[in-house]
Protein backbone atom coordinates (compact mmCIF):
# COMPACT_ATOMS: atom_id res chain seq x y z
CA UNK A 1 0.00 0.00 0.00
CA UNK A 2 1.57 3.57 -1.00
CA UNK A 3 2.38 5.87 1.52
CA UNK A 4 0.03 8.75 0.00
CA UNK A 5 -2.97 7.87 -2.70
CA UNK A 6 -5.46 10.99 -3.92
CA UNK A 7 -7.83 9.79 -1.53
CA UNK A 8 -5.29 10.21 1.60
CA UNK A 9 -5.79 14.22 0.65
CA UNK A 10 -9.22 14.39 0.81
CA UNK A 11 -9.08 12.08 3.88
CA UNK A 12 -6.94 14.14 5.58
CA UNK A 13 -9.04 17.59 4.56
CA UNK A 14 -11.66 16.43 6.30
CA UNK A 15 -10.49 15.01 9.90
CA UNK A 16 -7.98 17.93 9.96
CA UNK A 17 -11.45 20.10 9.48
CA UNK A 18 -12.73 18.27 12.80
CA UNK A 19 -9.99 18.74 14.94
CA UNK A 20 -9.09 22.12 14.44
CA UNK A 21 -13.15 22.70 15.34
CA UNK A 22 -12.00 20.49 18.29
CA UNK A 23 -8.98 22.85 18.80
CA UNK A 24 -10.75 26.25 18.68
CA UNK A 25 -12.96 24.77 21.86
CA UNK A 26 -9.86 23.75 23.87
CA UNK A 27 -8.48 27.53 24.14
CA UNK A 28 -12.42 29.07 24.41
CA UNK A 29 -12.64 26.71 27.48
CA UNK A 30 -9.46 26.73 29.24
CA UNK A 31 -8.67 30.68 28.65
CA UNK A 32 -13.11 31.83 28.94
CA UNK A 33 -14.49 29.17 30.90
CA UNK A 34 -11.43 28.09 33.62
CA UNK A 35 -9.48 31.41 33.26
CA UNK A 36 -6.36 30.02 31.98
CA UNK A 37 -3.27 32.36 30.82
CA UNK A 38 -2.73 31.98 27.31
CA UNK A 39 1.11 30.98 28.34
CA UNK A 40 -0.57 27.50 29.93
CA UNK A 41 -2.53 27.16 27.09
CA UNK A 42 -0.41 27.58 24.10
CA UNK A 43 3.23 27.04 26.30
CA UNK A 44 1.77 23.84 27.79
CA UNK A 45 -1.23 22.24 27.13
CA UNK A 46 -1.62 22.15 23.23
CA UNK A 47 2.07 21.12 23.18
CA UNK A 48 1.17 18.06 25.15
CA UNK A 49 -2.00 17.83 22.89
CA UNK A 50 0.40 17.85 19.83
CA UNK A 51 2.22 14.94 21.59
CA UNK A 52 -0.76 12.66 21.60
CA UNK A 53 -1.26 13.52 18.01
CA UNK A 54 1.55 12.44 16.76
CA UNK A 55 2.12 9.61 18.97
CA UNK A 56 -1.61 8.32 17.91
CA UNK A 57 -1.98 8.63 14.87
CA UNK A 58 1.77 7.46 13.45
CA UNK A 59 0.72 4.67 15.33
CA UNK A 60 -2.31 3.80 13.26
CA UNK A 61 -1.09 4.95 10.10
CA UNK A 62 1.63 1.74 10.89
CA UNK A 63 -0.84 -0.23 11.87
CA UNK A 64 -2.77 -0.07 8.56
CA UNK A 65 0.15 -0.55 6.40
CA UNK A 66 1.03 -3.77 8.78
CA UNK A 67 -2.42 -5.21 8.01
CA UNK A 68 -2.45 -4.43 4.38
CA UNK A 69 0.60 -6.50 3.82
CA UNK A 70 -0.98 -9.05 6.15
CA UNK A 71 -3.94 -9.36 4.35
CA UNK A 72 -2.48 -8.04 0.73
CA UNK A 73 -4.68 -5.75 -0.04
CA UNK A 74 -4.37 -1.89 -0.39
CA UNK A 75 -7.43 -0.43 0.34
CA UNK A 76 -6.86 -0.78 4.21
CA UNK A 77 -7.89 2.42 5.87
CA UNK A 78 -6.19 3.67 9.06
CA UNK A 79 -8.23 4.10 12.37
CA UNK A 80 -9.39 7.69 13.24
CA UNK A 81 -7.95 9.31 16.23
CA UNK A 82 -8.02 12.67 18.22
CA UNK A 83 -9.86 14.74 21.16
CA UNK A 84 -12.40 13.28 22.90
CA UNK A 85 -15.12 15.55 22.83
CA UNK A 86 -16.75 14.65 25.31
CA UNK A 87 -14.62 14.07 27.67
CA UNK A 88 -12.73 16.94 27.57
CA UNK A 89 -16.24 19.52 27.97
CA UNK A 90 -16.77 16.94 31.42
CA UNK A 91 -13.25 17.46 32.60
CA UNK A 92 -13.80 20.85 31.85
CA UNK A 93 -16.95 21.68 33.51
CA UNK A 94 -17.07 19.19 36.63
CA UNK A 95 -13.07 18.74 37.46
CA UNK A 96 -11.04 21.92 36.51
CA UNK A 97 -13.55 24.79 36.97
CA UNK A 98 -14.07 23.20 40.00
CA UNK A 99 -11.14 22.71 41.05
CA UNK A 100 -9.80 26.19 40.33
CA UNK A 101 -13.29 27.46 42.53
CA UNK A 102 -12.50 25.31 45.02
CA UNK A 103 -8.55 26.57 45.19
CA UNK A 104 -9.94 30.06 45.81
CA UNK A 105 -12.10 29.40 48.05
CA UNK A 106 -9.59 28.15 50.25
CA UNK A 107 -7.28 30.93 49.14
CA UNK A 108 -4.12 29.35 47.85
CA UNK A 109 -2.38 31.03 45.53
CA UNK A 110 -2.07 29.31 42.58
CA UNK A 111 -5.59 28.27 41.74
CA UNK A 112 -4.91 28.21 37.65
CA UNK A 113 -2.22 25.39 38.50
CA UNK A 114 -4.18 23.41 41.09
CA UNK A 115 -6.99 23.50 38.05
CA UNK A 116 -4.11 22.04 35.36
CA UNK A 117 -3.02 19.32 37.97
CA UNK A 118 -6.41 18.10 38.36
CA UNK A 119 -7.21 18.10 35.00
CA UNK A 120 -3.63 16.52 34.42
CA UNK A 121 -4.83 13.15 36.85
CA UNK A 122 -8.12 13.01 35.48
CA UNK A 123 -6.61 12.52 32.49
CA UNK A 124 -4.23 9.83 33.77
CA UNK A 125 -7.24 8.16 35.25
CA UNK A 126 -8.71 7.78 31.63
CA UNK A 127 -5.53 6.56 29.91
CA UNK A 128 -5.54 4.13 32.78
CA UNK A 129 -8.46 2.93 32.13
CA UNK A 130 -8.15 2.86 28.71
CA UNK A 131 -5.00 0.79 28.81
CA UNK A 132 -6.12 -1.68 31.47
CA UNK A 133 -9.38 -1.74 30.53
CA UNK A 134 -8.00 -3.12 26.68
CA UNK A 135 -7.37 -6.86 28.88
CA UNK A 136 -11.13 -6.66 30.07
CA UNK A 137 -13.20 -4.80 27.56
CA UNK A 138 -15.46 -7.37 26.23
CA UNK A 139 -16.52 -8.93 29.74
CA UNK A 140 -17.41 -5.19 30.68
CA UNK A 141 -19.25 -4.46 27.74
CA UNK A 142 -20.94 -7.83 28.53
CA UNK A 143 -22.11 -6.85 31.86
CA UNK A 144 -23.19 -3.14 31.50
CA UNK A 145 -26.35 -2.64 29.06
CA UNK A 146 -25.51 -0.43 25.67
CA UNK A 147 -28.45 1.74 27.20
CA UNK A 148 -26.38 2.36 30.45
CA UNK A 149 -23.70 2.80 28.88
CA UNK A 150 -24.56 5.55 26.26
CA UNK A 151 -26.95 7.37 28.89
CA UNK A 152 -24.47 9.25 30.66
CA UNK A 153 -23.04 10.07 27.14
CA UNK A 154 -25.92 11.14 25.56
CA UNK A 155 -26.58 13.84 28.51
CA UNK A 156 -23.24 15.01 28.23
CA UNK A 157 -23.54 15.65 24.67
CA UNK A 158 -27.03 17.18 25.27
CA UNK A 159 -26.03 19.10 28.47
CA UNK A 160 -22.71 20.33 27.82
CA UNK A 161 -22.36 20.58 23.99
CA UNK A 162 -26.38 21.18 22.51
CA UNK A 163 -27.73 23.24 25.39
CA UNK A 164 -24.34 25.18 26.46
CA UNK A 165 -23.48 26.11 22.98
CA UNK A 166 -27.28 26.75 22.02
CA UNK A 167 -27.08 30.01 24.38
CA UNK A 168 -24.03 31.03 22.22
CA UNK A 169 -25.24 30.57 19.12
CA UNK A 170 -28.72 32.40 19.90
CA UNK A 171 -26.18 35.19 21.71
CA UNK A 172 -25.39 36.04 18.12
CA UNK A 173 -28.04 35.09 15.89
CA UNK A 174 -26.81 36.03 12.58
CA UNK A 175 -23.52 34.08 12.88
CA UNK A 176 -25.56 31.34 14.55
CA UNK A 177 -28.76 30.67 12.23
CA UNK A 178 -26.60 30.95 9.42
CA UNK A 179 -24.62 28.38 10.33
CA UNK A 180 -26.81 25.92 12.16
CA UNK A 181 -28.40 26.49 8.74
CA UNK A 182 -25.64 25.50 6.97
CA UNK A 183 -25.65 22.16 9.74
CA UNK A 184 -28.71 21.04 9.21
CA UNK A 185 -28.61 20.75 5.15
CA UNK A 186 -25.45 19.26 4.64
CA UNK A 187 -25.09 17.01 7.83
CA UNK A 188 -29.23 16.25 8.46
CA UNK A 189 -30.47 16.53 4.99
CA UNK A 190 -28.48 14.52 3.25
CA UNK A 191 -26.75 17.30 1.11
CA UNK A 192 -23.10 18.34 0.13
CA UNK A 193 -21.46 21.32 -1.15
CA UNK A 194 -20.18 20.91 -5.27
CA UNK A 195 -16.77 20.25 -6.33
CA UNK A 196 -16.03 17.77 -3.34
CA UNK A 197 -15.46 20.99 -0.97
CA UNK A 198 -15.59 19.51 2.70
CA UNK A 199 -19.02 20.64 4.30
CA UNK A 200 -17.14 21.86 7.64
CA UNK A 201 -15.00 23.90 5.38
CA UNK A 202 -18.07 25.69 4.42
CA UNK A 203 -19.44 26.35 8.21
CA UNK A 204 -16.13 27.64 9.16
CA UNK A 205 -15.71 29.69 6.04
CA UNK A 206 -19.52 31.29 6.40
CA UNK A 207 -18.94 31.18 10.21
CA UNK A 208 -16.20 33.14 9.75
CA UNK A 209 -17.05 35.67 7.22
CA UNK A 210 -20.58 36.41 9.20
CA UNK A 211 -18.25 37.17 12.32
CA UNK A 212 -15.87 39.47 10.88
CA UNK A 213 -18.81 41.27 8.89
CA UNK A 214 -20.86 41.76 12.72
CA UNK A 215 -17.93 42.78 14.26
CA UNK A 216 -17.45 39.43 16.29
CA UNK A 217 -14.00 39.43 14.91
CA UNK A 218 -11.61 39.87 15.46
CA UNK A 219 -11.23 40.20 19.24
CA UNK A 220 -8.51 42.73 19.96
CA UNK A 221 -4.97 42.56 18.24
CA UNK A 222 -3.67 39.91 16.24
CA UNK A 223 -1.87 37.42 18.59
CA UNK A 224 1.64 37.45 16.78
CA UNK A 225 3.46 37.21 19.94
CA UNK A 226 2.31 33.57 20.32
CA UNK A 227 3.86 32.61 17.18
CA UNK A 228 7.39 30.80 18.00
CA UNK A 229 8.67 27.36 19.33
CA UNK A 230 7.07 25.68 21.72
CA UNK A 231 8.66 22.58 23.04
CA UNK A 232 6.57 19.69 24.63
CA UNK A 233 7.62 19.95 28.46
CA UNK A 234 7.42 16.60 30.66
CA UNK A 235 4.63 18.08 33.39
CA UNK A 236 5.52 14.75 35.63
CA UNK A 237 6.05 17.33 38.88
CA UNK A 238 2.55 19.07 38.34
CA UNK A 239 1.17 15.60 37.90
CA UNK A 240 2.74 14.28 41.28
CA UNK A 241 1.26 17.21 43.23
CA UNK A 242 -1.99 16.67 41.43
CA UNK A 243 -2.24 12.97 43.30
CA UNK A 244 -0.50 14.14 46.25
CA UNK A 245 -2.76 17.20 46.83
CA UNK A 246 -5.92 14.64 46.79
CA UNK A 247 -7.65 15.75 42.94
CA UNK A 248 -8.19 11.74 42.33
CA UNK A 249 -10.99 10.60 44.54
CA UNK A 250 -13.10 13.56 44.82
CA UNK A 251 -13.42 13.89 41.01
CA UNK A 252 -13.48 9.63 40.57
CA UNK A 253 -17.18 9.74 40.08
CA UNK A 254 -16.09 11.58 36.57
CA UNK A 255 -12.84 9.99 35.98
CA UNK A 256 -14.19 6.29 36.05
CA UNK A 257 -17.52 6.72 33.86
CA UNK A 258 -16.00 8.86 31.56
CA UNK A 259 -12.96 6.76 30.84
CA UNK A 260 -15.16 3.70 30.64
CA UNK A 261 -17.70 4.90 28.10
CA UNK A 262 -14.08 6.08 26.30
CA UNK A 263 -12.95 2.63 26.13
CA UNK A 264 -16.39 1.33 25.14
CA UNK A 265 -17.05 3.78 22.27
CA UNK A 266 -13.44 2.96 21.48
CA UNK A 267 -13.88 -0.80 21.37
CA UNK A 268 -17.46 0.07 19.10
CA UNK A 269 -15.05 2.12 16.57
CA UNK A 270 -12.62 -0.79 16.05
CA UNK A 271 -15.88 -2.97 15.12
CA UNK A 272 -17.47 -0.40 12.60
CA UNK A 273 -13.75 -1.24 10.81
CA UNK A 274 -14.15 -4.47 11.23
CA UNK A 275 -17.62 -4.29 9.37
CA UNK A 276 -16.23 -2.34 6.77
CA UNK A 277 -13.66 -4.70 5.85
CA UNK A 278 -10.50 -3.65 8.24
CA UNK A 279 -9.87 -5.64 11.14
CA UNK A 280 -7.63 -4.51 13.27
CA UNK A 281 -6.57 -6.14 16.60
CA UNK A 282 -8.78 -4.74 19.67
CA UNK A 283 -6.28 -5.26 22.46
CA UNK A 284 -3.31 -3.17 20.65
CA UNK A 285 -5.88 -0.73 19.27
CA UNK A 286 -7.20 -0.49 22.91
CA UNK A 287 -3.94 0.19 24.03
CA UNK A 288 -2.45 2.48 22.26
CA UNK A 289 -5.35 4.53 22.46
CA UNK A 290 -4.78 4.35 26.41
CA UNK A 291 -0.97 5.06 26.05
CA UNK A 292 -2.25 8.63 23.44
CA UNK A 293 -3.79 9.52 26.63
CA UNK A 294 -1.72 8.76 29.05
CA UNK A 295 1.16 10.77 26.81
CA UNK A 296 -0.97 13.49 26.46
CA UNK A 297 -1.15 14.09 30.17
CA UNK A 298 2.68 13.31 31.11
CA UNK A 299 3.39 16.15 28.74
CA UNK A 300 0.83 18.52 30.12
CA UNK A 301 -2.50 18.33 28.33
CA UNK A 302 -5.51 17.52 30.66
CA UNK A 303 -7.39 16.35 27.68
CA UNK A 304 -8.14 12.39 26.94
CA UNK A 305 -7.43 11.14 23.09
CA UNK A 306 -9.73 8.74 21.63
CA UNK A 307 -10.04 6.52 18.54
CA UNK A 308 -13.03 8.03 16.20
CA UNK A 309 -16.52 6.97 15.05
CA UNK A 310 -16.30 7.38 10.81
CA UNK A 311 -14.13 4.76 9.85
CA UNK A 312 -16.28 3.82 6.95
CA UNK A 313 -16.86 7.36 6.59
CA UNK A 314 -13.00 8.05 5.81
CA UNK A 315 -12.34 4.32 3.79
CA UNK A 316 -15.32 5.53 1.52
CA UNK A 317 -13.55 8.76 0.86
CA UNK A 318 -10.65 6.67 -0.79
CA UNK A 319 -8.48 7.72 2.37
CA UNK A 320 -5.96 4.98 3.31
CA UNK A 321 -2.69 5.50 6.13
CA UNK A 322 -1.33 8.52 4.10
CA UNK A 323 -4.26 11.01 6.03
CA UNK A 324 -3.80 9.53 9.39
CA UNK A 325 0.11 10.31 8.96
CA UNK A 326 -0.53 14.25 7.68
CA UNK A 327 -3.07 14.49 10.49
CA UNK A 328 -0.46 13.49 13.06
CA UNK A 329 2.22 16.14 11.81
CA UNK A 330 -0.25 19.17 10.87
CA UNK A 331 -1.50 19.12 14.63
CA UNK A 332 1.59 18.69 15.80
CA UNK A 333 2.70 21.79 13.65
CA UNK A 334 -0.01 24.01 15.00
CA UNK A 335 0.38 22.67 19.06
CA UNK A 336 4.27 23.13 18.77
CA UNK A 337 4.13 26.56 16.66
CA UNK A 338 1.38 28.65 18.61
CA UNK A 339 -0.42 29.24 15.90
CA UNK A 340 -3.62 27.95 17.11
CA UNK A 341 -4.09 31.70 18.76
CA UNK A 342 -3.78 32.89 15.08
CA UNK A 343 -6.76 30.35 13.72
CA UNK A 344 -8.60 31.24 17.13
CA UNK A 345 -8.14 34.96 16.06
CA UNK A 346 -9.17 34.67 12.96
CA UNK A 347 -11.67 32.23 13.09
CA UNK A 348 -13.59 32.28 16.43
CA UNK A 349 -15.43 30.18 18.26
CA UNK A 350 -18.83 31.40 17.09
CA UNK A 351 -17.87 30.38 13.84
CA UNK A 352 -17.90 26.88 14.73
CA UNK A 353 -20.36 27.01 17.39
CA UNK A 354 -23.17 25.21 15.15
CA UNK A 355 -21.29 21.98 14.64
CA UNK A 356 -20.43 21.95 17.94
CA UNK A 357 -23.88 21.91 18.52
CA UNK A 358 -24.17 19.29 16.00
CA UNK A 359 -22.08 17.07 17.29
CA UNK A 360 -23.70 16.95 20.97
CA UNK A 361 -27.06 16.15 18.83
CA UNK A 362 -25.23 13.25 17.05
CA UNK A 363 -23.79 11.47 20.01
CA UNK A 364 -27.22 11.85 21.77
CA UNK A 365 -29.95 10.80 18.65
CA UNK A 366 -27.16 7.76 18.64
CA UNK A 367 -28.25 6.74 21.47
CA UNK A 368 -31.39 5.85 20.45
CA UNK A 369 -30.56 4.53 17.24
CA UNK A 370 -28.25 1.73 18.57
CA UNK A 371 -30.54 0.50 21.83
CA UNK A 372 -33.96 -1.28 21.53
CA UNK A 373 -36.57 0.60 21.17
CA UNK A 374 -37.79 -0.92 24.55
CA UNK A 375 -35.02 0.85 26.70
CA UNK A 376 -35.58 4.36 26.06
CA UNK A 377 -36.97 4.87 28.86
CA UNK A 378 -33.41 3.87 30.25
CA UNK A 379 -31.84 6.10 27.72
CA UNK A 380 -34.10 9.31 28.73
CA UNK A 381 -33.57 8.83 32.58
CA UNK A 382 -29.74 8.08 32.56
CA UNK A 383 -29.45 11.15 30.72
CA UNK A 384 -31.40 13.38 33.34
CA UNK A 385 -28.87 13.44 35.90
CA UNK A 386 -26.00 15.18 33.64
CA UNK A 387 -28.48 17.33 32.39
CA UNK A 388 -30.01 18.67 36.27
CA UNK A 389 -25.92 18.79 37.00
CA UNK A 390 -25.13 21.25 34.42
CA UNK A 391 -28.27 23.20 35.11
CA UNK A 392 -27.23 23.08 38.80
CA UNK A 393 -24.01 24.53 37.92
CA UNK A 394 -25.70 27.17 35.88
CA UNK A 395 -27.58 28.40 38.98
CA UNK A 396 -24.50 28.52 40.92
CA UNK A 397 -22.78 30.87 38.41
CA UNK A 398 -25.61 32.62 38.87
CA UNK A 399 -25.60 32.73 42.31
CA UNK A 400 -21.55 33.92 42.29
CA UNK A 401 -22.12 36.59 39.99
CA UNK A 402 -24.94 37.77 41.88
CA UNK A 403 -22.29 38.33 45.27
CA UNK A 404 -22.83 35.43 47.03
CA UNK A 405 -19.61 33.99 48.48
CA UNK A 406 -17.93 37.50 48.59
CA UNK A 407 -20.45 40.52 49.33
CA UNK A 408 -20.95 40.22 53.28
CA UNK A 409 -24.44 39.12 54.08
CA UNK A 410 -24.61 36.57 50.87
CA UNK A 411 -23.27 33.32 52.33
CA UNK A 412 -23.84 29.94 50.97
CA UNK A 413 -25.72 28.49 54.00
CA UNK A 414 -28.35 25.63 54.44
CA UNK A 415 -31.00 28.40 54.49
CA UNK A 416 -30.12 29.43 50.97
CA UNK A 417 -31.25 26.34 50.01
CA UNK A 418 -34.35 26.78 52.27
CA UNK A 419 -35.02 29.47 50.30
CA UNK A 420 -34.78 27.75 47.11
CA UNK A 421 -36.60 24.81 48.46
CA UNK A 422 -39.80 27.36 49.63
CA UNK A 423 -39.83 28.74 46.00
CA UNK A 424 -40.59 25.27 44.72
CA UNK A 425 -37.11 24.58 43.54
CA UNK A 426 -35.39 21.51 45.33
CA UNK A 427 -31.61 22.50 44.77
CA UNK A 428 -30.23 20.40 46.97
CA UNK A 429 -31.25 17.26 44.90
CA UNK A 430 -29.16 19.17 42.16
CA UNK A 431 -26.60 19.75 44.88
CA UNK A 432 -26.47 16.05 44.92
CA UNK A 433 -26.49 14.67 41.51
CA UNK A 434 -23.36 17.06 40.78
CA UNK A 435 -21.61 14.43 42.65
CA UNK A 436 -21.23 11.34 40.72
CA UNK A 437 -23.03 12.66 38.26
CA UNK A 438 -22.37 9.67 35.66
CA UNK A 439 -22.24 6.98 37.82
CA UNK A 440 -25.99 8.02 38.88
CA UNK A 441 -26.50 8.10 35.60
CA UNK A 442 -25.36 5.03 34.75
CA UNK A 443 -26.87 3.10 37.61
CA UNK A 444 -30.15 5.13 36.71
CA UNK A 445 -30.09 3.24 33.09
CA UNK A 446 -28.94 -0.01 34.17
CA UNK A 447 -31.59 -0.79 36.75
CA UNK A 448 -34.15 0.97 34.17
CA UNK A 449 -32.79 -1.86 31.44
CA UNK A 450 -32.81 -4.66 33.77
CA UNK A 451 -36.51 -4.07 35.04
CA UNK A 452 -37.72 -3.84 31.87
CA UNK A 453 -36.45 -7.15 30.28
CA UNK A 454 -37.51 -8.27 34.21
CA UNK A 455 -33.53 -9.27 35.42
CA UNK A 456 -35.20 -7.74 38.99
CA UNK A 457 -32.02 -9.62 40.94
CA UNK A 458 -29.30 -8.20 38.84
CA UNK A 459 -31.81 -4.78 39.16
CA UNK A 460 -31.03 -5.34 42.95
CA UNK A 461 -27.19 -5.92 42.91
CA UNK A 462 -26.82 -2.67 40.47
CA UNK A 463 -28.92 -0.46 43.52
CA UNK A 464 -26.73 -2.11 46.20
CA UNK A 465 -23.64 -0.79 44.65
CA UNK A 466 -25.22 2.24 44.45
CA UNK A 467 -26.17 2.30 47.91
CA UNK A 468 -22.53 1.22 49.13
CA UNK A 469 -21.15 4.27 46.27
CA UNK A 470 -23.11 6.83 48.62
CA UNK A 471 -21.94 5.56 52.00
CA UNK A 472 -17.93 5.82 50.50
CA UNK A 473 -18.68 9.82 49.80
CA UNK A 474 -18.63 8.82 46.12
CA UNK A 475 -22.26 9.59 44.88
CA UNK A 476 -24.41 12.35 46.28
CA UNK A 477 -22.16 13.32 48.96
CA UNK A 478 -22.09 17.15 49.10
CA UNK A 479 -21.38 19.98 51.29
CA UNK A 480 -21.59 24.11 51.34
CA UNK A 481 -18.27 25.71 50.79
CA UNK A 482 -17.90 29.91 50.77
CA UNK A 483 -18.62 30.05 47.07
CA UNK A 484 -19.56 26.21 46.13
CA UNK A 485 -21.00 23.27 46.76
CA UNK A 486 -18.12 20.44 46.72
CA UNK A 487 -18.02 16.69 47.81
CA UNK A 488 -17.73 15.41 50.67
CA UNK A 489 -15.53 12.53 51.84
CA UNK A 490 -15.29 12.07 55.52
CA UNK A 491 -14.48 8.29 55.43
CA UNK A 492 -11.39 9.15 53.64
CA UNK A 493 -10.57 12.48 55.40
CA UNK A 494 -10.55 10.15 58.97
CA UNK A 495 -8.65 7.19 56.55
CA UNK A 496 -5.73 9.56 55.80
CA UNK A 497 -6.08 12.03 58.37
CA UNK A 498 -7.04 14.82 57.05
CA UNK A 499 -9.22 17.71 58.22
CA UNK A 500 -12.71 16.67 58.49
CA UNK A 501 -15.15 18.18 56.09
CA UNK A 502 -18.14 16.62 57.75
CA UNK A 503 -19.73 16.08 61.10
CA UNK A 504 -21.34 12.73 59.66
CA UNK A 505 -19.37 10.51 58.40
CA UNK A 506 -21.99 9.15 55.92
CA UNK A 507 -22.99 12.32 54.96
CA UNK A 508 -25.16 10.56 51.97
CA UNK A 509 -26.81 8.01 54.26
CA UNK A 510 -30.39 9.08 53.14
CA UNK A 511 -29.42 8.25 49.79
CA UNK A 512 -27.67 4.58 50.27
CA UNK A 513 -30.91 3.97 52.30
CA UNK A 514 -32.90 5.15 49.66
CA UNK A 515 -30.99 2.85 46.73
CA UNK A 516 -31.42 0.17 49.68
CA UNK A 517 -34.97 0.47 49.67
CA UNK A 518 -35.09 0.58 45.76
CA UNK A 519 -32.96 -3.09 45.85
CA UNK A 520 -35.63 -4.48 48.55
CA UNK A 521 -38.27 -3.21 46.22
CA UNK A 522 -36.55 -5.11 42.77
CA UNK A 523 -36.12 -8.40 45.00
CA UNK A 524 -39.18 -8.84 46.77
CA UNK A 525 -41.30 -7.54 43.19
CA UNK A 526 -39.91 -11.19 41.89
CA UNK A 527 -42.44 -12.99 44.47
CA UNK A 528 -45.18 -10.90 44.70
CA UNK A 529 -45.57 -9.58 41.33
CA UNK A 530 -46.51 -11.10 37.92
CA UNK A 531 -45.95 -10.24 34.44
CA UNK A 532 -49.10 -7.76 32.88
CA UNK A 533 -50.56 -8.25 29.77
CA UNK A 534 -51.76 -4.95 29.41
CA UNK A 535 -48.89 -3.51 30.49
CA UNK A 536 -45.12 -3.19 29.01
CA UNK A 537 -43.41 -5.69 26.92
Amino acid sequence: MKLFTRGDVDGFFAIALDNIVQLLIVPALCLQVVGFSPELVYGRILPGIAVSYLFGNLFYAWQAHRLARRENRTDVCALPFGLNTPTFIAYTFLVMLPAKQIAIAQGAPNPDEIAWQAGLVACVGSGLIEFFGAFISERIRRMTPRAALLAALSGAGMAFLTLNFLFNLFAHPIVGLSTLGLVLVFFFGGLKPKGGIPAALVVLAVGTALSWATGLAPQGAMPAESLGFYLPVPALGQLWDGFTGGHLLPYLSIILPMGLLNLLASLQCIESAAAAGDSYSTRSSLVVNGLGTLAAACFGSPFPTSIYIGHPAWKRMGARAGYSTLNGLFITALGLTGSMAMIAWAVPADAGVAIIVWIGLIITVQSFEVTPKAHWPAVVLGMTPVIIAWTTFNIKNALRLGGFGSVPGLEWTPELVGVFQNAGTAISGGFALEQGTFYCALVLATVTVLIIEKRLLAASVWSLAAAALSLLGLLHSWRLAPTDTLSSLPLLDRITGAAATSDSLFPAANYAIGYAALALICFVARFVAEPDPNGAA
